[in-house]
């Protein structure tokens, strides 16, 4: 399964709760298929969707371990609460993820794959006269995908910088909604399609923020930097668990605002790299700036890049102990 395309497989259960008028049922685990939904669907015309992901890893001792599940269903209601649909119990998500992840659990592969969780959010009251008020109705669902990596570690991306167009409006940045991806997608295209990129870095008006789909770090040597957390991106829960070992390891971590000037002028002495539960840690070894080609270090994967990533992936697997409680054991 790990030899298909990241997140095209998709596990036989998922599980299901609704949302009427005041409370979540309780949740079903039903066969993955086609969702009942009305075309008249808050989320079809008005985009009332949010969601999340996440990973359940097979431990070298057989365990599967779910991966921060308590940071991912806070993160989840944060984004219900920006997109004003309703507050979804994080004891009930936590429940809906577990079912999800044992209902598949012959799916979840071994390293470096792992299980790829979906928890999904949508508006669903049938009424194309309500776009100026949230629906009255939702639906919560989980599916699970087994993945291998999203990008081949063993090579380095090529990262366009954007700084005329920002990722997502001001107000969503923090919300993990599909409209912020949908931005993102044009421009992304024709940075492939213009220069051969795999991600675009947004920053607009030179303010690095992420890019479609990570957090971007800079390391250099013992010292880490990255943007503070604010509400213009998506904090991220691998970045979070990244910059907390780093701190323990002996890095210094900057969290502060960064320049594209700065990265443009760092790049030959720094590493690079990508962060996010789909990307791990991901090396970056070009920059393309105004058409100008920039090489991130030696454009090769830096070690620092490696280290962390091998660390975070042990910590997850069980290969480390978890000093963190960020495991959940099934």
């Amino acid at each position: 399964m790990a030899t298909k395309p990241f997140g095209s497989v998709i596990c036989d259960r998922m599980s299901v709760s609704v949302f009427d008028a005041d409370r979540f049922n309780d949740h079903d685990l039903v066969a993955t298929d086609s969702l009942p939904l009305h075309p008249a669907a808050h989320v079809l015309h008005y985009g009332s969707a949010c969601f999340e992901g996440l990973k359940a890893h097979r431990g070298s001792d057989g365990v599967i371990r779910i991966f921060r599940l308590d940071r991912h269903a806070e993160r989840l209601r944060i984004s219900a609460e920006l997109l004003c649909l309703p507050d979804p119990p994080a004891e009930l998500l936590t429940e809906m993820v577990r079912d999800t992840v044992t209902a598949n659990i012959d799916d979840v592969p071994r390293p470096p794959g792992a299980l790829y969780l979906r928890p999904v959010l949508i508006g669903t009251e049938a009424n194309i006269g309500a776009a100026a008020r949230p629906s009255r109705t939702a639906l919560l669902y989980v599916i699970a995908s087994p993945v291998g990596d999203y990008f081949d570690s063993s090579r380095t991306l090529t990262v366009a910088i954007e700084t005329g167009l920002p990722r997502t409006t001001p107000q969503f940045g923090q919300a993990k909604t599909g409209a912020n991806y949908a931005m993102a997608l044009g421009i992304t295209r024709r940075a492939a399609e213009a220069d051969g990129a795999d991600q675009v870095l947004f920053a607009p008006n030179g303010d690095v923020q992420e890019t479609g789909a990570s957090n971007f770090l800079m390391i250099d040597g013992n010292r880490i930097v990255t943007k503070a957390p604010d509400g213009s991106f998506l904090h991220g829960v691998t970045r979070d668990s990244l910059l907390t070992i780093a701190r323990e390891q002996g890095y210094d971590v900057e969290e502060r605002d960064v320049g594209v000037a700065e990265l443009l002028a760092r790049a030959p002495q720094v590493e690079m790299a990508l962060s996010g539960t789909a990307a791990v840690l991901a090396p970056v070894g070009t920059l393309v700036h105004d058409g100008r080609r920039v090489t991130v270090g030696d454009g090769s994967p830096g070690p620092n890049t490696g280290k962390l990533r091998e660390t975070l992936q042990a910590v997850q697997r069980g290969e480390m102990p978890d000093r963190w409680g960020w495991t959940t054991a099934i």
